[in-house]
């Protein structure tokens, strides 16, 4: 560290980026010399080893602690140097240049609330200065100030100049960004770095430091609303306690004891009863950047991957559909029909390519939306569809809750932000889940006792099927085996609910897509109150499609959900666990159910 921050001084984060050799490195040691931001001494020495090794000083020199990035000449990892200004103090993040090297790139500028942008003067905007510009300001980025660097080269000549602004400022303007201002520097000499350089009187604008100062504070963290992704929630038997601590880090804003916290996306409320942290004392509230547990006076079941926030204020968008800007670093391209997964926060959700709405070609700033998968480094705008809806919120609200990545056989592939939340055909049935959510009456048995108590997890497992499939004899038998092995399980023929709970539409003339959407809602109903008692329950319904199986996740836990096809032929769309052939018997089918059911760890199974 090269400086102290000191205490009551504003702070601010900056990203400074660029292709590689265009100068960013001395850009920053210039700033670092210039405002006399080094430890003592600091710049002597380098210039003596310089002179020991019969090498010409180079200010770039200065921030080259790493072997690998002497050797190579590249900026390999996201350097953190320090500097101040009279205004304030600096954190500059020194982002790669190099292609290889992009993810590492976004990993420092997620941190920033500005950027630097450096563009060689003599090479011109090259494909990395647009790509770089993109993802600056696909991380949420609105403060950049563009350096056209090394204007010596150029005899600092300002029609050329000004050949550079206007491509580049046609390139951002593609991508719908508006930089704060173009400075022409040379970082070498310090032209317009810290002082305007008489060797460009044409310029009358601002210098580096000066619009680094320009540059505003975002809104306090602690001021936005409360979010907290849950990244587990822990219980403790030892000793008598008995406390459930949901735990995970506060992104935004604050909570107290005693605050009503709404969880999304289930929509379930509970009030604060108490703040935990490790080996701390007891504390009454908790703000941004803290990593702490809290538990609630009502015991409600919570999983990992919910946002936590304060019912008093603005909550989440959920959907199962995004329109996102994106970056593809993958050898593979990006491709629909592929299942990937989406991970933001702490949720990670299975997602598939719904569309590509436009992709930005780097080298040459055409906007390609006849694509049908994204390319290597590629940049775009797409639909995403995820198996289940999240909450998050956008970019321009809060942008950590709105940045994810997508993982591909366990490594990172891709990232970007989301731009909208798209609805989705769920979305009405979200709107009565989250209302009974909230009206839910609690239980003063939680979920975990009765699993403890009956020895299984709750569960619907769903046999679907042609009509003169043997749906309902597989069932039978497997509710008749699981029940001679003490099991609390429940077989529910779909027609026990029609002519019941849905009398009042099946008796309707019109059997409209409408109503079977409502049948497949009351059903689920149905399953998550039985499910809610801990039983495992088995359903039996005529072509079930995928459409239904969403609208039954929007409602049960998908994964206490079990699909299985009764038949040989899949004449519907639905995502399937298993497949029972014609040519099973029932018994057998019962027994390879079971079986999955323990490898799912519903019930015990022996060693």
């Amino acid at each position: 560290m090269l400086i102290e921050k000191e205490n009551n001084r504003e702070q601010m984060n900056i990203v400074i980026a660029g292709h590689v050799d265009h100068g960013k490195s001395t850009i920053i040691g210039r700033l670092l010399a210039d405002t006399n931001s080094l430890p003592e001494g600091k710049l002597k020495q380098v210039k003596k080893t310089c002179e020991i090794n019969s090498k010409p000083f180079e200010y770039a020199f200065l921030l080259d602690a790493l072997k690998d990035e002497q050797s190579q000449g590249i900026t390999i990892d996201s350097a953190r140097v320090f500097f101040k200004t009279k205004a304030r103090d600096y954190i500059i993040i020194d982002a790669p240049g190099h292609i290889e090297f992009l993810k590492n790139m976004v990993t420092g500028a997620s941190r920033a609330e500005s950027a630097l942008l450096v563009i060689d003067a003599n090479e011109g905007v090259q494909e990395n200065s647009r790509r770089h510009g993109y993802m600056i300001a696909m991380l949420g980025i609105k403060q950049i100030a563009v350096l056209v660097n090394k204007m010596d080269l150029i005899d600092y000549d300002s029609t050329k100049y000004q050949k550079i602004v206007d491509e580049y400022t046609k390139f951002l303007k593609n991508i719908d960004i508006t930089p704060t201002t173009f400075i022409p520097v040379n970082g070498k000499n310090g032209d317009n770095v810290a002082s305007l350089s008489k060797k460009m009187d044409w310029y009358s604008g601002k210098t580096v430091l000066d619009i680094l100062d320009d540059f505003q504070k975002e809104k306090s963290l602690i001021d936005k609303p409360f979010r907290m992704p849950i990244q587990g929630v822990y219980k403790f038997t030892n000793y008598g306690d008995d406390r459930r601590i949901i735990s995970g880090l506060i992104e935004t804003g604050q909570i107290a004891i005693g605050d009503e916290i709404a969880f999304y996306p289930s929509g379930k409320r509970s009030t604060i009863n108490s703040i935990e942290e490790f080996n701390t004392p007891k504390q009454k509230s908790a703000k941004a950047g803290k990593s702490i547990g809290f538990t609630l006076n009502e015991q409600i079941f919570i999983t990992r991957g919910e946002v936590a926030t304060k019912s008093s204020e603005r909550k989440p968008k959920i959907t199962s559909r995004i329109l996102v800007n994106f970056f593809w670093m993958d050898k593979e391209p990006f491709v629909k029909n592929k299942e990937y997964h989406l991970k933001i926060g702490a949720v990670k959700v299975a997602v598939k390519l719904e569309k590509i709405k436009k992709i930005i070609d780097a080298s040459n700033l055409d906007l390609n939306i006849k694509k049908e998968q994204i390319e290597r480094h590629d940049v775009a705008q797409c639909i995403l569809k995820l198996n289940r809806a999240i909450a998050f919120d956008l970019t321009d609200e809060i942008a950590t809750m709105s940045r994810f990545v997508i993982i591909d056989n366990y490594e990172i592939r891709g990232g970007g932000i989301i731009r909208d939340a798209l609805e989705d055909k769920q979305a009405w049935v979200r709107n009565y889940v989250m209302l009974r959510n909230f009206k839910w009456e609690k239980s003063m048995i939680q979920p975990g006792r009765r699993a403890e108590k009956y020895n299984q997890k709750s569960a619907l497992i769903l046999l679907t099927g042609k009509r003169d499939s043997d749906k309902k004899i597989v069932a039978k038998e497997l509710e008749t085996k699981l029940f001679e092995d003490g099991k609390i399980v429940y077989f529910l023929g779909i027609g026990n609910v029609l002519y019941g709970v849905d009398a009042d539409i099946k008796t309707k003339k019109r059997n409209t897509n409408k109503n079977r959407q409502e049948h497949i809602r009351r059903l689920a109903e149905v399953a998550h109150i039985l499910l809610d008692s801990g039983v495992i329950l088995i359903v039996t319904a005529i072509d079930l499609t995928q459409d239904d199986l969403e609208i039954i996740k929007a409602i049960v836990s998908q994964e206490k959900i079990k699909t299985i096809w009764i038949g040989d032929n899949v004449t519907t769309d639905i995502v399937l666990d298993d497949q029972i052939y014609k040519d099973e018997k029932p018994k057998n089918a019962a027994e390879k159910i079971k079986k999955s059911l323990q490898e799912m760890g519903i019930i015990f199974k022996p060693w």
